[in-house]
């Protein structure tokens, strides 16, 4: 296990599961770089399925499945995220972040701030708070 953990955010993992993507490499130079443990929040979770299924068919979804379920990405769940999602969502409606993002970054601050992604218009933003880092 690394010495941090890093919470995966949905343009982030899905550049790592798709070999053509023109991020693919840094993202996963970055992935790499850490030990792990890689957090994928509860929030993103059907959003990452549906993109990885259509746009990177079934074998591809069945493999991002295997990893969660073996423990290679961990499910953060964030029942106890609510309250802080809320108060992202309606402090940055302008930008406007939804509840995937706010439970990225949501799940991120408790679990030591790092968030893997390419969505930078939504989190330059927030982490100009302090709370989070950026990767790559």
């Amino acid at each position: 296990m690394g010495a941090r953990l890093i919470t995966l955010d949905t343009s982030g993992l899905f550049a790592l599961l798709n070999r053509k993507d023109k991020d693919h490499n840094r993202t996963r130079a970055a992935f790499l770089e850490d030990g792990g443990p890689y957090l994928v929040p509860a929030g993103i979770l059907a959003e990452i399925a549906y993109l990885t299924e259509r746009r990177l068919g079934a074998e591809v979804l069945d493999a991002l499945l295997s990893d969660l379920e073996s423990g290679g990405f961990v499910l953060e769940c964030g029942e106890e995220d609510f309250g802080r999602i809320r108060e992202l969502i309606t402090r940055y409606a302008d930008l406007p972040l939804g509840f995937a993002d706010a439970s990225v970054i949501s799940c991120a601050e408790r679990n030591g701030g790092i968030v893997l992604t390419l969505d930078r218009r939504h989190f330059d933003v927030v982490s100009g708070e302090g709370r989070i880092s950026l990767l790559p």
